[in-house]
């Protein structure tokens, strides 16, 4: 079990808290990460670009000019991409960019970015994330405090005083601890956690071990 200091939101250590070596210090698996960060990215995509072809462009059928006699290239008709409007020859059409990642690999990149966050010193656990008041300007305050002005800011959806006040932070972010994922984690130097999500993360993947690891964490 691996210690990690737990802090307040003014930088003060206020305690430990240990974790699971085997979720938070796991070996970094690169390729894991590439394979995940693609397939979010890929689902990102709208997938709605859309070009006509030879058969729907509004263009004569006709034949330009006949087969013999005009001393020029051989046409049939307009609606090629040899003329100006004709249709587009593999052209892009609506379809989904989905790539599939199997779940024990996407466990296994959760697991490797954390570790990642974990050993670099960028991941902090705060006691919680709350104040007298929902003000922006008191959670950009303790962040400069902390040394983390871009981050990710993870905790219980519930917490509306984060939800509130971390909206018109412009290098900072909330997400909904049932929501955590690699590309958002990586997009962000810091990962700001609270106590009581890390527990919620811990458990979740602790489920995905593999059963000799699990073995050996217990």
């Amino acid at each position: 079990m691996a210690k990690l200091s737990v802090i307040d939101l003014t930088g003060k250590q206020v305690g430990d808290i240990e974790v699971d070596d085997a979720v938070f210090g796991a070996e970094v698996k690169e390729h894991l990460l590439w394979e995940v960060v693609r397939s979010q990215r890929a689902a990102k995509r709208r997938g709605t670009a859309k070009v006509k072809g030879r058969s729907e462009v509004n263009l004569t059928k006709d034949k330009v000019v006949k087969q013999k006699g005009s001393g020029g290239a051989r046409h049939g008709s307009k609606r090629t991409n040899l003329y100006p409007k004709g249709g587009r020859v593999h052209g892009p059409v609506p379809h989904l960019y989905i790539l599939h990642v199997n779940k024990k690999a996407m466990a296994g990149a959760l697991r490797s970015v954390l570790s990642l966050r974990a050993k670099a010193g960028d991941l902090l656990v705060v006691k919680e994330f709350t104040a007298a008041e929902p003000k922006t300007k008191l959670l950009a305050k303790a962040l400069e405090a902390i040394s983390a002005t871009r981050a990710l800011l993870v905790d219980e959806g519930t917490n509306e005083w984060l939800r509130r006040t971390s909206k018109n932070l412009a290098k900072a972010d909330f997400l909904d601890v049932r929501g955590i994922n690699v590309y958002d984690i990586l997009r962000y130097p810091k990962l700001i956690i609270a106590e009581s999500a890390i527990r919620l993360v811990e458990a979740h993947l602790q489920k995905t071990l593999p059963k000799r690891a699990a073995a050996g964490a217990a």
